[in-house]
């Protein structure tokens, strides 16, 4: 479908599309199988000036919008989501900076994420404490000038890779979710250190590790806003990145279907391509129909977001949940069009339905983001 995409959206689009299938595509299999972390690939995006799409242009990035940010990560997940990860990642862990931030912290910060620098992260997720993210035990207690950090958290995307980490703790454990707040923590703060490397059946290109805080000294004006706002920030990152999430599975669906359509074009059996069969023809059909909606309601949610309306959460879940679902579907089906060979890792569908499942775990289960879809519904009777 014709987005009616502008100059720069689609000048964006090819930058990411040419980086993906000429940068990332050759090193996709080596870095899965190997799950390194992909520094180069890092390093091609600063050089072409990747990240300052994720920042306004008060903080010398050149965009900020949602829909630029859906726009790149599609043509990037397309061909590896795992290495894409450490620009969308960035982007998630850049957030409550923009979201609560100061002033003095925006332009201290963002212009470092813009120029590709430092990656970010974003640290709420602990072993107790997931689709629950009230439940979060780590704690930071206020001595003098300083917040004192103890506590891990797990599960954490560019965790040991980023320099800059959005962390939330418990200032005040009387008032649950109430007495959450958000810390800006650098790489090299004392008493700040980085567990194992967790072994993924997917995104293996992305590092995702535990993050430790033994009796961590963090600077009082590391704060991001007043306490207890933490849990309000962390559900305001999320309305702003869930279409990033619904954007790489869009991306990931497209590059799984693109991959069944052309391998059904040529494998023959009956003395003909396997396209001419009525039912690879309906999956094929089915495929290209629910990306095409997925990227609809990505899009426009984004749309939505860049406009400043007063609520978005609705739409955010709706397309988070829809769109990876999608993702999972489409990569099945590719897989089972291509038989033997699409369970085979010297394809890339094998790998595109690993990357898939954690669309429909991280940034909230699926099974949350419906939860939140009912009680949005039910607010409007």
């Amino acid at each position: 479908m014709n987005y009616f995409l502008t100059e720069d959206q689609l000048e964006m689009q090819e930058l990411a599309r040419r980086i993906a299938n000429e940068k990332m595509k050759p090193v996709s299999e080596h870095y899965d199988q190997e799950g390194i972390f992909p520094w180069d690939i890092v390093e091609i995006m600063r050089q072409s000036d990747l990240f300052s799409i994720l920042i306004p242009e008060e903080y010398d990035g050149i965009s900020g919008k949602v829909l630029d940010l859906a726009i790149v990560t599609e043509e990037l997940c397309a061909v590896d989501a795992g290495i894409a990860l450490a620009f969308g990642a960035t982007g998630l862990g850049m957030y409550p900076i923009l979201i609560a931030g100061s002033e003095e912290q925006k332009k201290k910060y963002l212009p470092i994420i813009a120029a590709g620098e430092q990656l970010a992260a974003f640290a709420l997720t602990e072993a107790n404490a997931g689709s629950d993210a009230g439940a979060i035990e780590t704690t930071a207690r206020k001595e003098g000038d300083y917040y004192i950090l103890n506590g891990t958290k797990q599960w954490i995307t560019n965790g040991g890779e980023a320099g800059i980490y959005t962390v939330f703790a418990m200032t005040d454990k009387t008032k649950g979710a109430r007495g959450c707040s958000c810390f800006i923590v650098e790489k090299d703060t004392p008493g700040f250190t980085f567990g194992k490397k967790e072994n993924k059946m997917g995104i293996r290109a992305s590092a995702t590790r535990e993050l430790i805080f033994e009796d961590c000294k963090v600077p009082a004006q590391n704060r991001l806003g007043r306490e207890g706002i933490g849990f309000i920030t962390a559900m305001k990152v999320f309305d702003k990145s869930r279409p990033m999430v619904g954007a790489q599975a869009v991306g990931i669906a497209r590059g799984a279907f693109e991959a069944a359509a052309r391998y059904a074009q040529q494998r023959q059996q009956f003395g003909k391509p396997i396209s001419s069969f009525q039912a690879i023809q309906f999956m094929l059909a089915d495929m290209a129909t629910q990306i095409e909606a997925a990227r609809a309601l990505v899009f426009q949610t984004a749309k939505m977001v860049d406009a400043g309306l007063n609520s978005y959460t609705k739409e955010s879940a709706m397309c988070k949940y829809f769109a990876s679902d999608v993702a999972m579907k489409v990569t099945t089906d590719a897989v089972q069009i291509l038989g033997g060979y699409g369970y085979m890792k010297e394809y890339p569908v094998e790998k595109m339905m690993r990357d898939a499942k954690i669309l429909q775990i991280y940034e909230g289960t699926n099974q949350i983001q419906r939860s939140i879809v009912a009680a949005n519904i039910l607010k409007e009777f």
